[in-house]
């Protein structure tokens, strides 16, 4: 295994201990942040970011482990990576034969975020892995069917899955089923699956027979079509190789990578319809004729003539939020307070279920800046969400010892921000026109029209905007000051209470 983990890219080792912070895995030096402070006593873990330390760093943490099953973890993702990485090669070899179809796929696989996607631990018990199919005629199969799915939120804190629809290249049905989820469902999400409680009570198809139908449609190389599909194989757990994600081979005008588009977003500016109306709950048949009506138009039309409208604004008010998610019910609303530092006002998004489920609430600062800053003073890991907008998984500890998470996400993705921040001229302040120029050693003469004290003069407008500057300068030190204070606090009112 050591050995297998030295021949690994950086990128793959990146993506190994991250995986294994999300899982909590800890070696005989412990977690990776206990890890760094022992191993790095001059930076410690101050820079825990996996992605800025050097592959001899994260092969150092990973040698710590000795346990059997953490070692077999590492091996399964190990081959994850491996067969992926053939697969892509097999593509770009083929690349100047390829058809259309199967340029999409390779497109997905070139994604800056498809590695970190589609990494799905389909060694674990219930997940079902497709046929790897070698070179063949399979591999080149155009063949292609589109999956849409709907997931529930249980109890223990998981996802099931409750409806599947998949469609072929020509829309027709092809599987739509009810999925009885076989455990307790804390929230059906209705308002999202415009599924109920009784629409399940006598169901009595499982997820191993949606399984088996899908390995069966994906015989022979057959690609498979969906929008933020890594999401849908998950609920499935089901892990096939050849797959065109509309969320990845779609882009905004400006080329960003990094902010997924949504479905909606995608049927309007390309296909030039409303795929549902605002509010209304997701129609998974409708959401799996979309992605396979949207590969067609790529395919029709050539795959890199569309491209989405710029990004819509983002309203101020919206932006000095942030989106907390996946709290305990254990956690009452107020507690954010300790965990998130800043001064803000609290909005429950979802309402609270019983049992172990989970609740969101937005926390809402004064301006974008204050949320900006709480945002960048959280300890926490960071990644991006669905949508490409940041966020960070933050830890914390309850009085009665238990330790949990939840996510803190921004609103919009970094490139947004400041875009929608108005400019407000001085009060008082007049444009001056530009006069013509003047011949060399001369100064220039005023206008008799202007009036010198309605017009804020070159130098005086130099010396308001630094002042401008130096406040606002004061402004942030005096607001990192106060979220460092309230850490303080924090951290002793916790060590009272023990």
């Amino acid at each position: 295994m050591d050995g297998k983990l030295q021949a690994a890219g950086k990128d793959v080792l990146v993506q190994i201990v991250k995986l294994a912070q999300k899982k909590g895995m800890e070696g005989s030096k412990g977690g990776w942040k206990q890890f760094l402070s022992s191993y790095d006593k001059k930076i410690g873990a101050s820079l825990s970011d996996p992605s800025r330390r050097s592959p001899e760093v994260l092969l150092a943490f990973l040698n710590t482990f000795t346990k059997e099953e953490d070692l077999k973890y590492f091996e399964e993702i190990m081959e994850s990576y491996v067969n992926r990485d053939k697969m892509l090669k097999d593509l770009k070899k083929s690349a100047s034969a390829e058809s259309l179809e199967q340029k999409l796929v390779r497109l997905t696989f070139e994604h800056p975020q498809y590695p970190s996607s589609y990494l799905f631990p389909s060694h674990e018990e219930g997940w079902e892995v497709t046929k790897r199919i070698k070179k063949s005629k399979a591999m080149k199969s155009n063949d292609m069917i589109s999956v849409d799915c709907e997931m529930v939120l249980c109890e223990d804190g998981t996802e099931a899955l409750v409806r599947v629809c998949v469609v072929d290249r020509n829309l027709e049905v092809k599987l739509d089923k009810l999925v009885n989820p076989d455990k307790a469902v804390a929230d059906y999400r209705t308002a999202i699956t415009g599924i109920t409680a009784e629409d399940l009570e006598n169901e009595t198809c499982s997820l191993l027979y949606v399984q088996k139908s899908l390995k069966n449609l994906l015989r022979n190389g057959t690609i498979l079509v969906g929008h933020s599909l890594n999401n849908d194989l998950k609920a499935l757990k089901l892990d096939h190789a050849r797959v065109i994600d509309t969320a990845l081979v779609f882009k905004y005008a400006n080329g960003s990578h990094s902010r997924r588009p949504s479905l909606v977003d995608l049927c309007k500016s390309v296909l030039g319809f409303e795929l549902r109306q605002m509010g209304a709950p997701h129609n998974c048949l409708d959401d799996a004729c979309a992605a396979m009506k949207l590969v067609l138009a790529k395919i029709e039309s050539g795959v890199e003539d569309f491209s989405l409208l710029p990004e819509k604004d983002v309203p101020e008010k919206e932006m000095a939020k942030l989106l907390v998610h996946r709290i305990s019910t254990s956690l009452p609303e107020e507690e954010l307070h300790n965990i998130i530092p800043g001064d803000f006002t609290i909005e429950v998004k979802t309402a609270k279920k019983a049992g172990r489920g989970l609740y969101s609430a937005f926390v809402i600062f004064g301006n974008q800046q204050l949320a900006n800053e709480a945002y960048i003073n959280l300890d926490g890991k960071e990644e991006q969400d669905s949508s490409g907008r940041p966020r960070k998984l933050v830890s914390y500890k309850l009085t009665t010892g238990v330790t949990d998470s939840l996510y803190v996400c921004k609103m919009v993705h970094d490139s947004q921000i400041g875009q929608n921040v108005s400019k407000t001229s001085l009060e008082g302040e007049v444009p001056v026109k530009s006069s013509k120029r003047s011949p060399e050693g001369e100064v220039p003469v005023k206008s008799k029209k202007s009036k010198p004290d309605s017009i804020i003069q070159e130098p005086e407008q130099k010396q308001a905007d630094s002042e401008i500057e130096r406040l606002k300068l004061q402004l942030r030190l005096r607001d990192q000051e106060i979220s460092k204070l309230n850490k303080i606090i924090v951290a002793l009112s916790r060590k009272q209470k023990r």
